[in-house]
């Protein structure tokens, strides 16, 4: 089970840290990248974000192509000696770097190595959070010094379908309503609905920018992101709650 802190209850938009994510490329899968993106944006603005390995070997092709998309930078750790992995020592020393220099106020460090243990114990002791993401193999060490831990199998068992909502009818969509949709279903699971599946539109709105930041509502022909949504009324649910000061929204079955 993941360990969580008050800092999950405080509101989305609320949230403004700044979270540098590191990846330990040999110890990481690129195919969960996008679910990595949405968990870290929970806790704040990925301002920093980093892949390390050894690039010169065929085990990190399949991160190449995540790079420019998701905007991260790769970091060269040539393996010194065959069979060891040299990746934790320079992310150990870049994280320790990062968080003297004052640039960020938490880090999410994907891995599922024990070597990261005392990087997180001290990064927590520095008042900062310390987001983990890892296999369940990870070693109770590592993920008792995370303020929060979670492991890739639970995101595995979400792709390809949102927990914010039941499973949908997808076949009867335009190319544009299910990229829409699809992208709609990650902000909201990155904010986090309640039990009846509802979030706020203006925190599902902080959520889409942090995803995409080219995100811009008139990309699908409309000036404001509530018009948008009651556009696709067909697949996404909208009410007005408080008298109708907040709106709401739900994806629908």
């Amino acid at each position: 089970m993941a360990r969580t802190t008050q800092m999950q209850q405080e509101s989305f938009e609320d949230i403004e840290r700044r979270i540098a994510i590191l990846i330990d490329g040999d110890n990481a899968q690129a195919s969960l990248i996008e679910q990595i993106l949405v968990e870290a944006g929970k806790y704040g603005s990925a301002t920093i974000r980093r892949v390390y390995g050894d690039w010169t070997t065929p085990n990190m092709n399949s991160w190449k192509d995540t790079l420019n998309i998701h905007a991260f930078q790769p970091i060269q750790q040539f393996r010194y000696t065959v069979g060891k992995n040299a990746t934790d020592s320079a992310m150990i020393i870049d994280a320790m770097d990062i968080m003297h220099s004052h640039q960020v106020d938490g880090f999410c460090l994907v891995s599922s190595d024990s070597d990261y243990t005392r990087l997180a114990t001290r990064i927590r002791e520095s008042g900062m959070l310390v987001v983990g993401i890892g296999e369940k193999k990870t070693p109770r060490a590592f993920v008792s010094a995370c303020n929060v831990f979670i492991y890739t199998e639970n995101l595995k068992s979400r792709r390809g379908s949102s927990a914010s909502s039941k499973p949908r009818k997808t076949n009867h969509m335009s190319p544009q309503e299910k990229e829409l949709v699809e992208l709609v279903s990650q902000a909201m699971d990155m904010v986090g609905p309640d039990d009846d599946g509802w979030t706020r539109l203006s925190e599902v709105g902080t959520a889409l920018r942090r995803i995409d930041p080219g995100f811009d509502p008139r990309s699908y022909g409309h000036r404001q992101l509530s018009q948008m949504i009651k556009n696709h009324g067909r697949w996404i649910e909208m009410r007005k709650v408080a008298g109708g000061a907040i709106i709401e929204i739900r994806l629908r079955d």
